[in-house]
């Protein structure tokens, strides 16, 4: 159903439950999930048709599936980790892609690590090869992960580890010059987990897409901030990066490198301000005094230095905000696309269930707009992960138990896309191909990476 900016109107959500194999999946059957209000100008891809093996959702004319399970082996001898998240992807040869995923998990998951319990050490890798070792009794667990993926044939070439020991990583971003930053959404202190975390946590890492397998040097890009990260997007015509911080208080942050594309060589860390509004309070919920953001303004933005010491007290969001820094409700995912960077606040709004924004940067300064904020739990709740389509539009991830995919047209208008019948998780890592055939997606629990194929193009 399409709901302009301005005009939300209640949708019918839909349930189901069932069991996935391993094969292609097509949508059969005729639940329709969406309605248009007005057939004369519809939005989107159609109403949703029921998967008959109760999975996933999909408008008429897709198919989906499942290209990797948790668990599964890999080319490395390690086993798929589990709690995908963000997730980007690159161009290879022979029609292939690289897909870079980050893994949202803690040292005490270990169910969901890439190693069988207890057997780190007799795997033989290097301790070195880790950010955090955990002194080789509890090894960081999180890090990413990359598959090449034969887009012709629709099938994985292999999969391997290709950044060890960091923690629970949630998104990230895919860099103009061939890497993946991975962001650390976590801000534990060495010494922590009765002692045995080797390192301090909460910063950005760099991996390279590679074809082969290969594990990247396990360095934090300290310059970038030590936070309670989320997502990253850089603006290739500058090389500067914008990122996202998941707090209900958080800020947003660029980082402007002594080189571009050289991202470890330094550079300085900035917050948003509202050009004449001191502090703005974005999040809009109603026990906040203050105007907070309209959908009728578009705001000019500065930038203020953070004085960037790793400091223990994970406290960069107050030095901005005491600064006049804008507040966010838990930014979340973040996408560049021609000239513009959308990001998701998952708690924003009136009834908090979420609002994305949309920022034209420039150099010195910007524009900033509260592009939609719905308050309504069933036209979108809780919005994380997202991108743009090959269309133009965005397709946003819900971090729900009964989640969905929505589209989001350049005007504001919200339709559905997909929607999870099979399991009580959420979607992330949401991204397409760069030939815009493909978008891959996960379903974080039990572990589920999605290659959806159909008519994306025709918008």
């Amino acid at each position: 159903m399409p709901h302009s900016r301005r005009q939300f109107v209640k949708n019918a959500a839909y349930l189901g439950l069932g069991f996935s194999g391993l094969r292609i999946y097509a949508c059969g059957g005729s639940r329709p999930a969406v309605t248009p209000m007005n057939a004369a100008a519809p939005v989107g891809y159609g109403s949703l048709t029921r998967d008959r093996l109760g999975m996933l959702d999909l408008p008429e004319g897709f198919t989906y599936r499942i290209i990797s399970r948790e668990g599964d082996t890999m080319a490395d001898g390690l086993r798929v980790p589990g709690l995908a998240d963000g997730m980007g992807t690159f161009e290879a040869p022979d029609g292939r892609v690289i897909i870079v995923r980050n893994h949202e998990v803690a040292p005490t998951q270990t169910n969901h690590g890439a190693f069988a319990e207890g057997a780190v050490a007799q795997t033989g890798i290097d301790p070195a090869d880790f950010f955090d070792y955990g002194s080789g009794k509890l090894p960081a667990l999180g890090g990413t992960s990359t598959i090449v993926y034969d887009e012709t044939a629709g099938r994985v070439d292999r999969q391997f580890m290709s950044l060890l020991g960091t923690t629970r990583n949630c998104a990230g971003g895919v860099m103009p010059w061939g890497s993946w930053l991975t962001c650390e959404e976590d801000v534990t202190l060495k010494g922590s987990h009765s002692g045995t975390a080797e390192k301090t946590h909460g910063f950005v890492f760099e991996v390279p897409a590679t074809v082969e397998p290969s594990r990247a040097r396990p360095l934090p890009i300290e310059a970038m901030g030590r936070f309670n990260h989320e997502a990253v997007a850089c603006d290739p015509g500058t090389g500067i990066v914008y990122l996202t911080e998941d707090r209900d208080d958080g800020l947003l942050y660029r980082f402007i490198p002594n080189r571009q594309g050289a991202l470890h060589e330094g550079g300085r860390l900035q917050a948003l301000v509202v050009v004449d509004h001191h502090a703005l309070d974005t999040r809009n919920w109603p026990e906040n005094p203050g105007p907070g953001a309209s959908m009728d303004t578009r705001y000019d933005v500065t930038w203020v230095d953070i004085n960037n010491v790793l400091s223990p007290r994970d406290d960069l969001r107050y030095q901005g905000a005491s600064r006049g820094a804008a507040v966010f409700a838990r930014g979340e995912g973040m996408w560049y696309g021609e000239g513009v960077i959308y990001f998701a606040c998952t708690s924003g709004g009136r009834t908090k269930t979420g609002q994305l924004f949309k920022l034209t940067p420039a150099t010195d300064g910007g524009v900033l707009e509260l592009f939609i904020e719905p308050n309504n739990s069933d036209i979108m709740k809780s919005c994380d992960n997202l991108t743009i389509s090959p269309s133009g539009e965005v397709m946003v991830c819900e971090d729900d138990l009964d989640p969905y995919i929505r589209g989001v047209t350049p005007d504001g208008q919200i339709y559905t896309f997909a929607h999870n019948v099979g399991h009580r998780s959420e979607f992330a890592g949401i991204c397409f191909s760069p030939s815009g055939r493909t978008m891959f997606v996960n379903i974080q629990v039990p572990g589920l990476t999605l290659a959806v194929t159909g008519p994306f193009n025709h918008l």
